[in-house]
């Protein structure tokens, strides 16, 4: 969706302040870190997948996303999953403790806490084989389509309707488009580099990757 998330490209908003990456700590504060951890922990539920939760932050409204913390969206969202899949109830959320006992099927998931280490770093795969052909090739000229989904997408507004260069290919991965709405499909994924003078005039002479799925894209 073209939400306040997708910031790439506009203007107005200030300049870029980043604090130094050597300096910037893990955390900002220590309620960050259960953000992290009960997000973390809800998603072993099997209720979602990490691109629900993305949407779910990015269909906040503008104003609320641009208002929030990086960790206040992750809550926000993550808050609004737990109500949508009915594993709290609205009033249990808001008197932050539980009213109706949690069903077997769920707490049969949890995890114990000697296994969150080896959950966490074994990580979660999302390559994915698929049937579909092979579009492109590397040094082939694209075109990213014009495209305005109202779900949640990987494919940034800045780069829509650009012209780029396929730099590399990945193999087939998990669409997260049609994962999004519980839909799990392989899809083809590439990088494609961009001209810095196309994207925002002339005078920026950098070159910009992203990685994009082959249904973004036609050749130019």
């Amino acid at each position: 969706m073209n939400g306040a998330h997708d910031l790439g490209g506009m203007h107005g908003l200030g300049p870029i302040n980043p604090e130094p990456e050597r300096e910037e700590p893990t955390f900002h504060a220590e309620w960050e870190k259960r953000a992290l951890g009960l997000t973390l922990t809800a998603g072993w539920l099997g209720q979602w997948n990490i691109d629900i939760s993305r949407f779910a932050r990015e269909r906040q409204h503008p104003v609320e996303y641009l208002s929030n913390s990086y960790y206040e969206n992750w809550l926000t969202g993550l808050e609004t999953l737990l109500v949508e899949h009915g594993v709290v109830s609205p009033e249990e959320l808001k008197q932050a403790k539980a009213i109706d006992p949690t069903p077997e099927e769920l707490t049969a998931k949890c995890a114990p806490a000697s296994a969150v280490q080896g959950i966490l770093s074994s990580g979660g795969p999302c390559d994915m084989a698929t049937d579909d052909r092979q579009e492109f090739q590397i040094g082939d000229k694209i075109k990213v389509l014009q495209l305005n989904p109202t779900g949640h997408t990987r494919v940034p507004r800045y780069i829509r309707g650009h012209e780029g260069i396929i730099t590399d290919y990945y193999g087939s991965f998990i669409f997260p488009d049609e994962n999004a709405q519980g839909n799990k499909i392989g899809q083809h994924l590439y990088n494609v580099s961009f001209d810095g003078n196309q994207l925002w005039g002339d005078g920026n002479d950098t070159t910009i990757h992203v990685d994009l799925w082959q249904n973004y894209m036609e050749l130019a």
